[in-house]
């Protein structure tokens, strides 16, 4: 019987890990919901470094944005978000389907559990959204997969008046 087991776990060991992370998309509600913090910000950092020692060593990740805009929570001046994965010595450790910031990378992010979540962005990809000045002239919001979402101006509206729904309905209770 441990024969059996052992050889079970050396097969499921070998077997490729999936290529994708899935994760269900929040609504917009739960995202502005589930955030504790919201902000436009640019990208002004990127540091990996390894962590933990032994079978538990691995590659963290800590991105700086400086804030545009805070739209819920306290981000201040600038904000940085710890996540699992980056590059370290040529060594790459990631997470499938996570988000990865460049300097210069203008975003808006909802932002939960920063230091003890693995990706500590509201329904990991789906938290981050990419602010792209387009030929018209005006800023617009993409998803994490590059697809248009709304207009920076209306986007950021939209968070606004959820919030303000969220702190009226709360008022009342």
């Amino acid at each position: 019987m441990k024969k059996l087991f052992f050889l079970l776990a050396a097969i499921v060991a070998l077997v490729p890990a999936s290529q994708a992370t899935t994760v269900i998309a929040p609504t917009f509600d739960e995202l502005v919901d589930q955030a504790e913090v919201i902000f436009q910000g640019n990208v002004t950092d990127v540091k990996s470094m390894w962590a933990g020692e032994g079978g538990q060593r691995h590659i963290i990740s800590y991105v700086t944005f400086q804030i545009e805009d805070s739209l819920k929570g306290n981000a201040g001046q600038s904000y940085t978000i710890r996540m699992l994965g980056g590059t370290v010595d040529g060594e790459t450790m990631e997470v499938s389907d996570g988000p990865k910031f460049a300097v210069g990378d203008k975003d808006i992010l909802f932002v939960q559990n920063n230091g003890s979540q693995f990706i500590p962005l509201v329904g990991i990809m789906h938290g981050r959204f990419h602010v792209q000045h387009d030929q018209s002239g005006r800023d617009s919001v993409l998803t994490n997969e590059g697809e248009e979402v709304n207009d920076l101006t209306q986007f950021k509206a939209s968070i606004r008046s959820k919030l303000s729904a969220g702190a009226e309905e709360h008022a009342i209770r």
